[in-house]
């Protein structure tokens, strides 16, 4: 069974499921971007009661205490309620097994630099690029950007049409409602989550395999709305630039401190840490690609977002390539990482193919 809590923290009125044997090794799971705990809840049935799981909500997502991000500490806002909300939950400070998703991942990471005592393994689940989302062009260890203010990432790259549709909570619309055009733009959020947190082609897959059930759609759907909208939340401030296309990162804010303006945890792989790395991706993932949807440069390559300056300055965010380099460099400093890519899958690895992530999970957390 999982089980609905609230906790207390030096930082944060924290929201967590939780599921498993409270006696045994606790595993943490940690969410992505305008997402929740709720993201977790099909793996938690899968996972059984040799350890015991819990997945909080992050600040300003699910049911948490609604608190403003300071993008310019990065991911330091998450990654100090991640580790309070440990020391709380877990008073004999026994080092954990971490598992982040997304933007979880890359704070997972930040966390593991912070108190690396305090981590026994780190699970990176189609885990965002050590330098965040948008306007950096390197494909090493050493931070580029685009343009010197990094144009093009933080709170104003997010589609208006997506924060509308999250304020509106226009999915309320029955999820029965008929395919078609119309039926799209009503469910603007959950036609959203469906092409890109979910491999585009698969969705209905995951229904016929039974993997996947209208209630647990509008469940994600209604996670997705929990999001709390705003300056200081999602997707935060953004300010004016001669720089294409207009728009530069703020202070304040989820996506401005995932811009590689404040965002860059490259440092990973040179701290000396010896916790060992699981890497588990989707070789179809729009978001977390080479290529990515979510990547104002190569939307404006695409054609997408007009006037886009060209290749040779604004070449599209080589993300995977960003994130095995620093992989790599942790290797080469004395870390292991062990890299798994999942076929015919989108974002979401343990959401699309639960029975083999499950599996490859509770393999390498033995």
């Amino acid at each position: 069974m999982v089980n609905s809590k609230k906790i207390q923290t030096h930082s944060l009125n924290t929201h967590y499921l939780e599921c498993g044997n409270a006696t045994q090794e606790l595993v943490v799971l940690l969410h992505g971007n305008v997402s929740s705990s709720l993201f977790f809840k099909p793996l938690m049935k899968r996972l059984g009661n040799n350890k015991h799981y819990v997945a909080p909500d992050m600040r300003g997502f699910g049911d948490s205490e609604t608190k403003g991000v300071d993008a310019t500490k990065g991911l330091k806002d998450f990654s100090t309620d991640l580790t309070n909300f440990i020391k709380a939950i877990n008073p004999t400070n026994k080092a954990v097994h971490l598992l982040g998703w997304s933007l979880g991942g890359s704070v997972v990471m930040q966390a593991a630099m912070d108190d690396p005592a305090l981590i026994k393994s780190l699970t990176l689940v189609s885990t965002m690029s050590p330098f965040g989302f948008g306007a950096s062009v390197n494909s090493d260890i050493h931070l580029k950007g685009s343009s010197p203010d990094f144009a093009g990432s933080g709170g104003g790259a997010v589609n208006p049409s997506f924060i509308d549709s999250l304020r509106t909570m226009d999915e309320k619309i029955a999820s029965t409602q008929p395919s078609g055009m119309k039926a799209a733009v009503q469910h603007y959020a959950r036609t959203t989550m469906n092409n890109l947190y979910f491999k585009a082609i698969s969705f209905q897959t995951l229904l016929q395999r039974g993997l996947m059930d209208l209630e647990t759609e509008d469940l994600f759907t209604e996670a997705m709305f929990k999001t709390k909208l705003g300056e200081d939340n999602y997707p935060g401030n953004s300010v004016a630039t001669t720089n294409w296309p207009g728009m530069a990162p703020g202070d304040r804010g989820v996506n401005n401190a995932i811009s590689p303006k404040y965002c860059d945890i490259s440092s990973f792989a040179s701290k000396g840490l010896k916790i060992p790395v699981l890497w588990v991706r989707g070789d179809s993932d729009m978001i977390v690609s080479d290529a990515s949807f979510v990547d104002v440069n190569n939307l404006g390559k695409l054609g997408f977002i007009p006037g886009w300056p060209g290749e040779v300055t604004n070449p599209p965010q080589p993300m995977l390539k960003q994130i095995r380099a620093v992989l790599d460099e942790y290797k080469k400093n004395g870390g292991v990482y062990t890299e798994i890519v999942f076929e015919n899958c989108g974002h979401s690895p343990h959401i699309e193919y639960p029975d083999k992530f499950t599996k490859v999970f509770l393999d390498f957390i033995k």
